[in-house]
């Protein structure tokens, strides 16, 4: 598959030749699915807790004597059923972690790129470079490049260009920073455009292509 390479201007320059084992992989839905979840699962913190009968304060006597009253009887009142008692069946903290296997995690990511490409959500750039940090200067770049769709811009590694690529884009509320090495499903669906420069290609293919074969 052959891809045109832009510059920030969104001129073209030249055209590339993308890896196939990564931008060519067959497109499996379930498997992206299925990273996806995961990937949603091990974020979540699972903090929420709520207190049972023996963590809330009082209830130390019986409300009343067990009969003659002509009321229902009652143990104590952190009971459930009363107001400021315990809760039965709510939630209390747990582990949301999922496993998935690098390969199929990586067979997932190969999966979404080539989606990607063939809706022609992947804009190719010769080099990601600013003159100086500056949220406009990102911003006209992105727009010569995807227009008024939202943006995940890759880069390939922490260099000279990379702080101030990150200084201007990190107040843009439609596009998105990130480094090669941290690309992952939810970001590449969530975003339209995927914006990749050359050296981003070939972090991609240290360890995508090398897990096709």
């Amino acid at each position: 598959m052959k891809a045109d390479v832009f510059n920030m201007k969104g001129e073209k320059v030249k055209t590339v030749e993308l890896p196939a084992e990564i931008f060519e992989a067959p497109i499996n839905v379930d498997l992206m699915h299925q990273a996806y979840v995961q990937q949603m699962a091990n974020a979540r913190l699972g903090t929420h807790d709520t207190k049972v009968r023996g963590e809330v304060a009082g209830g130390g006597q019986k409300p009343w004597k067990q009969k003659g009253t002509g009321r229902a009887r009652q143990g104590s009142r952190r009971a459930a059923q009363w107001v400021g008692g315990g809760r039965i069946h709510t939630p209390h903290p747990r582990k949301y972690t999922q496993h998935m296997p690098v390969k199929m995690r990586r067979a997932a990511l190969r999966s979404a790129l080539s989606a990607k490409a063939r809706d022609s959500g992947l804009i190719v750039v010769d080099e990601l470079v600013l003159d100086e940090p500056k949220t406009s200067l990102m911003a006209q770049a992105l727009t010569a490049l995807v227009g008024n769709a939202t943006a995940l811009v890759v880069a390939a590694e922490k260099d000279a260009a990379y702080e101030a690529v990150s200084r201007s884009t990190r107040n843009l509320p439609d596009a998105k920073l990130l480094l090669a090495h941290y690309l992952n499903i939810r970001d590449i669906l969530r975003y339209d455009k995927l914006v990749m420069p050359l050296k981003a290609l070939d972090v991609l293919k240290s360890y995508l292509v090398q897990e096709a074969a």
